[in-house]
């Protein structure tokens, strides 16, 4: 699993490369740990090269979406594949974030 931040501005994007699984759900928490801290922009989870997310890897993306919800950023998930889509159409998780 690869993560790739870049900041420009106000808007962090995070792209996420590979198989969000359990046991690289502890290695990504860590190296998004700074995005969280500084969730008060625009956060884009980029996940076109996301090829797989388990339950850890959704509480990731949700333990984002609250950071941000108390500091007043936002949270926009991208470029999901029809598999990650399924997942998150079957966790309530579409309802949760905006997919752009």
């Amino acid at each position: 699993m690869e993560v790739k931040i870049t900041t420009l501005d106000n808007e962090t994007t995070v792209r996420l490369i590979g198989r969000l699984d359990t046991p690289a759900s502890q290695e990504v928490a860590e190296e998004l740990q700074p995005v969280k801290d500084k969730a008060d922009g625009t956060i884009i989870l980029d996940c076109e090269d996301l090829s797989y997310i388990s339950s850890s890897g959704l509480r990731i993306f949700l333990s984002i979406r609250k950071e941000a919800a108390i500091k007043g950023g936002k949270v926009i998930v991208r470029n999901i594949n029809d598999n990650i889509r399924n997942v998150f159409m079957m966790t309530g998780f579409l309802n949760l974030f905006v997919i752009g």
